[in-house]
């Protein structure tokens, strides 16, 4: 219960963007910077099909795997829960506020 003092503030508006929200020492950060990951695009072009509905960007996918070998998450359901809340996650990934994460049977 709140007394008169305290005040609510989870509706609060604020102008903020995902690269404000990650502290510039988080290891995320580290490994952005450490990692060139588009070597993995010229190894994988050959494994997708320009027809049909679109692709997940590989580098996402091993991006998503690397999060979860790195910080210990025992299951990739787990991981697609921690990238919904983590601002981080998303930010290493590239991902913004409301981008979709891919379901977790995209792995299996």
């Amino acid at each position: 219960m709140m007394t008169k003092n305290q005040i609510n503030e989870r509706e609060q508006l604020e102008m903020l963007t995902i690269e404000q929200l990650v502290s510039k020492d988080h290891l995320v950060r580290k490994l952005d910077a450490a990692i060139d990951f588009s070597f993995i695009y010229p190894l994988v072009e050959d494994l997708y099909s320009t027809v049909g509905r679109p692709s997940i960007d590989p580098v996402v996918l091993i991006k998503m795997t690397f999060i979860q070998y790195t910080f210990g998450i025992r299951s990739m359901r787990q991981m697609i829960k921690e990238i919904e809340t983590n601002m981080a996650y998303r930010w290493f990934l590239g991902f913004g506020f409301h981008t979709e994460i891919p379901h977790f049977s995209t792995f299996g």
